[in-house]
């Protein structure tokens, strides 16, 4: 089941119906399909979150199952038209992390090629940055490859920051792909690091 997320600015005049939902306990069949579909998608345009290549599609539907399944994560799935067209993580860190417990992180976000420019990657960033600001997180991490240019852009639009690169982040075809490090403090008086 899912819980849908009012959209983090309304609409423009014209515009295809986003929304952002947040799955609860298991991923409807339906879902589950569209959502292999578009992943296999996105990994093919580059924008795989660690896959290369697209997975056999067995993999890739108990790798959905298995996210829903884990402790301290939290699915968003977007919707362009009410077809799954891409997903988005927030991650809490480990109970044993009591130094980090302070922050969240975001993963495995795309949006399938024929979706993108409609808004559904910051509809799907602005819910998982209110459920974390909800849930008392000040800050939110995330990394990704320096190739998604499209993702990079979206994450400094929504006020991310860069604060490192590694040059061996990703291997990719043979060739080395640098990834690049962002944060988001959440509350004011989180300041300046010592």
């Amino acid at each position: 089941m899912t819980d849908a997320v009012p959209p983090a600015a309304p609409a423009a005049p014209g515009a295809r119906p986003v929304v952002v939902e947040r799955v609860e306990e298991r991923l409807r069949s339906a879902d589950l399909d569209d959502l292999c579909g578009v992943t296999a998608d996105a990994i093919r345009e580059g924008g795989g979150f660690g896959w290369v290549a697209p997975p056999p599609r067995d993999v890739m539907e108990r790798f959905w199952r298995g996210i829903v399944m884990v402790p301290g994560r939290t699915l968003f799935l977007g919707r362009l038209d009410g077809v799954v067209c891409g997903s988005l993580q927030l991650v809490r860190p480990p109970g044993n992390n009591e130094a980090q417990a302070f922050a969240a992180s975001l993963t495995t976000c795309f949006v399938a090629p024929w979706a993108r420019g409609h808004r559904v990657g910051r509809g799907m960033v602005a819910a998982a940055e209110a459920l974390a600001r909800e849930e008392g997180f000040k800050l939110l991490n995330l990394d990704v490859r320096a190739t998604q240019t499209a993702a990079i852009a979206l994450y400094r639009s929504a006020g991310f920051r860069q604060w490192g690169e590694n040059p061996y982040y990703a291997m990719v075809g043979g060739r080395t792909v640098a990834g690049l490090y962002f944060h988001k403090p959440l509350v004011p008086e989180l300041g300046e690091p010592s």
